[in-house]
Parts: structure tokens; sequence; C-alpha cells
């Protein structure tokens, strides 16, 4: 059973955020509990409270998702920071924004605890990194991560040097498998599969084959190479995809751009 905080408090509300919360609603947190900051004033949920400024006072242990843009952090902090109290607890989702920044930002809150969600977590099915210090008590951390749990699977980052990294992997991959179900789509249309079928196809097939991952006891490695009979055609693709090591080039080429700039993001580039 989840233990939802007293009240969260949302700063901001887009594509992450918004994915966030609608799972948290459906999984049985009281949007009474709810209020989200956000200068459109659009409605979010039935019961959730939506401002378009902040608001005198938080309540008291208020739980705070900075969910808006990571170059908002200044003016946000500049306007929340008055409003915390040691009994807040902050939880980031800014990319490139180092713990020791938000500490800077917020000192007189404890519990501060860095995320990375993915978009799945919408699903119930996503992945989020999670950072913090020794400053944060152990309560604060267990809270985050009972929280962060109905999202999917919840993973501790013990270096926040590898946060970057981790985001590369996990908080942008989506969208590097979104790509890679079109691309197999698109080649498959190029051999002569008509357009709405390839994309049917190559959604379902990248859809069972994580599932089959997912359940199995081997590693993905393991099953590619069992599905891959000697001389037969999964091996011949294989064979294009594993000569010298393009596929494996590309992603640490592609993984490595996301890390980099996560790194500029965080020297304010």
């Amino acid at each position: 059973m989840t233990l939802w905080p007293d009240h969260l408090f949302l700063v901001g509300c887009g594509n992450m955020a918004g994915q966030m919360l609608s799972r948290w609603l459906t999984c049985g947190l009281d949007p009474a509990r709810v209020t989200v900051l956000r200068p459109s004033g659009k409605a979010v949920a039935d019961g959730v409270t939506v401002m378009t400024d902040y608001p005198a006072a938080l309540p008291a242990g208020a739980t705070v998702l900075l969910g808006m843009k990571p170059y908002q952090i200044s003016d946000v902090a500049e306007a929340l920071a008055p409003l915390c109290a040691a009994d807040t607890r902050i939880v980031s989702i800014l990319a490139g924004t180092l713990l020791a920044d938000l500490r800077a930002r917020f000192p007189q809150v404890r519990d501060i605890v860095r995320a990375m969600p993915n978009l799945p977590v919408g699903l119930g099915e996503g992945a989020t990194a999670l950072f913090t210090d020794s400053r944060t008590a152990p309560q604060a951390r267990e809270a985050v991560d009972t929280l962060i749990c109905p999202l999917g699977l919840a993973e501790w980052v013990a270096d926040e040097a590898l946060f970057n990294q981790v985001t590369a992997l996990s908080g942008c991959g989506p969208a590097f498998v979104f790509r890679f179900i079109d691309a197999l789509a698109q080649a498959g249309e190029a051999l002569g599969i008509p357009a709405d079928q390839a994309a049917r196809m190559a959604l379902a097939t990248v859809q069972g084959s994580a599932t089959m991952a997912a359940r199995a006891g081997d590693s993905p490695g393991q099953l590619a190479d069992r599905v891959a009979s000697p001389g037969g055609m999964t091996r011949e693709g294989l064979n294009v995809l594993d000569a010298d090591d393009r596929l494996f080039r590309l992603l640490i080429d592609t993984l490595t751009a996301a890390r980099d700039r996560g790194e500029a993001m965080g020297r304010g580039e």
C-alpha cells in the first residue's frame, strides 16, 4: 500500500510531471491533496487545485515536485524558497540540475531528492533514477521510494556523477526506442510491406519482445542468439547488426550525445 504525501505541490505539469501525476491519481492519490502551479491555469484532473501564482504558504510537511523546465529554476527558487520549511520535501525532475545547486537554492530544506523518470511512468511501466545525499533523512528517502514505486522501476544511483549517463539511457531511452520502432516499420515498407501493416507489425514485435525479455531468465543477448538458428534468416540479419559492433557503437554515440547535453545544461549552457 502506497503512503501518499499529506500534500503534493507540483511546480509545472508538462509531459513528464503530468504522466507521473496521472499514474498517482490512478493508483489512489486523493486529488484533494494535490496542488499544481501552472501559469496557464489549465485544469489537470478533477479535484486537483490549479494555481496560476504561488500560494501564501505551503502546507506543513508538503512534498514539492519540481517539474518545470530546468532553465526556470532561478525564478522558481526565488519565489518558492521563502515558502519552504525544514519539513518540506523536494523531488526534482530537472535534467542537468545538480543536488548541490538545489541545496544552495533551498537552504532550509533538509530532504531533497533528484529523480529522472521516463514517459512510461504514466502506465506504471517506467524507470526512474533517484539520487540523494546523506543530509536527506532515511525515512524521507523511503517515502520518496514509496511514492515512485507505482510508476514502475525505481533505481537509486549511488554516484551523482552517473546521473546524466543514467538519464541518457532510461530518461531519453523511450524516444530512442520509438525511433527504432519507426525505422523498423519503414524498413519493412521499403521491402514492399504496406505501410500501415508494417507499422502495426513493428510495434507488436517490439512490444512482445520487450515483454518476453522482462519475463525471461536469460539476458536479451542470449535470447537473440537463441532465436537465431545457424544459417537462418534471423542470423543473417543479426550478422548485419553485429558487424563491426555497428549497433553497439551507434548506441554509444547516441547515449554519449545525450549525456554531454545533460552536462552542458548543468553548466548553464
